[in-house]
């Protein structure tokens, strides 16, 4: 490689500015995930040490090398011990890397599919369910009717909610993003009764009230029939298949996001 420059009698080379760089940043990465944790403390004195060495071995201080030499050959081993929560954390933030999913096509449910399938095992069992995905802005005034929840959504927790001796099942759940905000909360009801000549029942004119008054779309499961329908805009749909009802409700979601970025750069051309 070619030589850069020379500090006293080190030459160093464009390998050893990209290899000093490439270790920094990791270094870096790893501080960053790490820090907020008492495990943060125990790898800045990781590094203390191998600093010390290096300097210990660099001035020919023989006993002090030795010493930290003891220290250094079981610090691997110290290392998975001591950093094993973080370990698995980074390996994990590693995997829900973008790139690292387009290369290893690493399967990821989404929001919608744990919905929509969540939705279809309910119509199965002809359990009555009310679902609210928030588009844009949040709905926190009805949110606080029930009870706020602010966990993961998963399929057995939706599915729990809806079971019929559940505590929250009587009420609309309110999700946002991969979030379930809250359960058991309380819609308005529309003021129609009837939709295409056929009676509303409290689940769906709820739906629908809130679909009125919200930028947000609400998924209907009928408890008498196992029919799933979807309020958005004061509209009602019926009759999806699984893969209609996911294309359906992630065309609203897209179109939404794209219609917030046209305002803001339309704001800023404004300004």
């Amino acid at each position: 490689m070619v030589e850069l420059f020379k500090i006293g009698f080190l030459t160093v080379t464009l390998s050893d500015i990209i290899d000093i760089s490439i270790v920094a940043f990791i270094f870096y990465k790893l501080y960053s995930t790490l820090r907020g944790t008492v495990a943060s403390q125990i790898f800045v004195g990781l590094l203390i040490i191998l600093f010390i060495s290096f300097i210990a071995q660099l001035i020919h201080l023989r006993a002090v090398s030795w010493l930290l030499k003891l220290i250094t050959d079981v610090w691997v081993l110290a290392f998975v011990i001591l950093f094993q929560p973080e370990i698995r954390r980074i390996l994990v933030l590693l995997a829900r890397n973008p790139v690292i999913k387009k290369i290893f096509r690493v399967e990821v449910k989404l929001p919608t599919d744990i919905i929509v399938e969540s939705a279809f095992e309910l119509s199965q069992h002809q359990h009555g369910a009310l679902i609210v995905i928030i588009k844009s802005s949040g709905i926190r005034g009805f949110a606080e009717t029930g009870e706020l929840l602010n966990a993961r959504l998963t399929k057995s927790l939706l599915t729990s909610i809806f079971f019929p001796r559940s505590p929250l099942h009587d009420g609309a759940v309110v999700i946002k993003g991969d979030i379930i905000e809250a359960a058991r909360v309380t819609l308005p009801l529309s003021q129609f009764t009837k939709w295409n000549d056929e009676t509303l029942g409290m689940r769906h004119r709820a739906g629908l009230g809130i679909s009125e008054q919200a930028d947000v779309l609400c998924l209907i499961v009928s408890e008498e029939t196992g029919s799933i329908s979807l309020a958005e805009n004061g509209i009602l749909e019926k009759g999806f298949s699984k893969q209609s009802l996911k294309h359906r409700i992630n065309s609203s979601i897209k179109y939404n996001q794209i219609q917030s970025w046209k305002s803001i750069f339309d704001n800023f051309k404004k300004k």
